[in-house]
């Protein structure tokens, strides 16, 4: 399966939110390092940075940007240098309606005008249908087929659906599922489910952001969809560099001057950080009592923390390591030295220096 990753586009779209050159251009190299297979730059018809970006930048993701589905929006995307020209059009009945207000026939032809341009100067065509799991699976097909594209994708894009949703409208496709990407936005807090459900089906491409960024409630997270899809039993084969894959989206956060909430799944700093006593004690034996992998596995770090919080289970175990007795004696030292009044947490290296003064 590919992987998209339309951090720099999606993130934008958030209200003030803008990202300089500078900043897309080392999140893309970073991103790149990752493995994803697409980079979607930006929306090259209404900002120039796109083309900035592309210039100098050499990488082996293919770029894309966005364009509506109109020639000076496709050459606008051409002209910045971009690999892909991923087009969009809305292709649900109300969006046709309220946005374009226009019949499916004319957007048919409308379609097929922009992909023929772009594909007379060479560059790969997507094509993008907005709201389209909304849109009736028949005439989805029957636009699919009209249109010469390497790419379509379906676009969830009010966030309105679930898992079982998102699999019966694939499944009522007659479109070859590889030939087919997937869109979710994060309204119902089921973004990453659900592209894990599209993938599970073999739809052969999923749009995704860093920390799930994006307009509204946010986008798929691509950590989350990697991390899933590698640790769970989801048959999905992807081609990452898992061992980079936290620090390249702390590191595309960092670029871009995002933060994360500390309790954010695999981002936030209180993820793999332990303290309470029952779970420092368990994992001072066996890490994987209270975790579900091995944060190194994505190139994180597990922390145990020791302080107030900390039980005669993790005492006695801090002591063991240092080679003495654990004596109820030693632990009650232990613990005197750990319980102060301060709310300043110890790192597993000063809680065994402590655990090395008693005596």
């Amino acid at each position: 399966m590919k992987l998209l990753d339309l951090t720099l586009r999606e993130g934008e779209q958030r209200p003030g939110v803008h990202y300089s050159v500078d900043q897309k251009i080392s999140a893309a190299r970073e991103l790149d390092s990752l493995g994803v297979d697409y980079i979607q730059i930006g929306f090259p018809i209404a900002d120039s940075r796109t083309a900035a970006v592309c210039d100098r930048t050499d990488l082996n993701a293919s770029t894309t940007g966005i364009a509506r589905s109109i020639p000076s929006d496709v050459m606008a995307a051409i002209e910045a240098g971009v690999d892909v020209v991923d087009l969009f059009a809305p292709t649900s009945d109300r969006q046709l309606d309220h946005i374009l207000g226009i019949d499916r026939n004319e957007l048919s032809e409308k379609v097929i005008e922009a992909a023929t341009v772009a594909h007379d100067h060479g560059v790969e065509v997507h094509f993008s249908a907005m709201d389209g799991f909304r849109t009736e699976p028949a005439a989805l097909d029957d636009l699919f087929d009209a249109v010469d594209a390497e790419l379509y994708t379906i676009a969830d894009t009010v966030g309105s659906r679930t898992p079982a949703d998102v699999v019966k409208h694939l499944k009522a496709l007659n479109t070859e599922l590889s030939n087919i990407g997937a869109h979710f936005h994060d309204d119902l807090g089921v973004g990453t489910a659900n592209a894990l459900a599209a993938g599970r089906l073999g739809v052969g491409k999923v749009d995704l952001s860093v920390a799930g960024l994006g307009e509204r409630a946010g986008n798929a997270a691509l950590e989350e969809f990697v991390a899933a899809t590698i640790v769970g039993d989801e048959s999905i084969d992807i081609d990452v560099t898992e061992n980079k894959l936290l620090p390249v989206t702390k590191s595309v956060l960092a670029t871009l001057d995002e933060d994360v909430k500390p309790e954010k799944s695999l981002l936030g700093r209180e993820v793999f950080s332990h303290e309470s006593g029952l779970h420092t004690a368990a994992m001072l034996n066996k890490p994987s009592t209270f975790e579900p992998f091995d944060p190194a596995q994505f190139g994180g770090k597990r922390q145990l923390l020791f302080g107030n919080a900390t039980g005669r289970g993790a005492a006695r175990r801090l002591l063991e390591r240092c080679d003495k007795q654990a004596t109820e004696g030693q632990i009650d030292r232990l613990l005197e030295l750990l319980q102060t009044d301060s709310q300043e947490k110890l790192s597993f290296d000063e809680a065994i220096s402590l655990a090395k003064e008693v005596n």
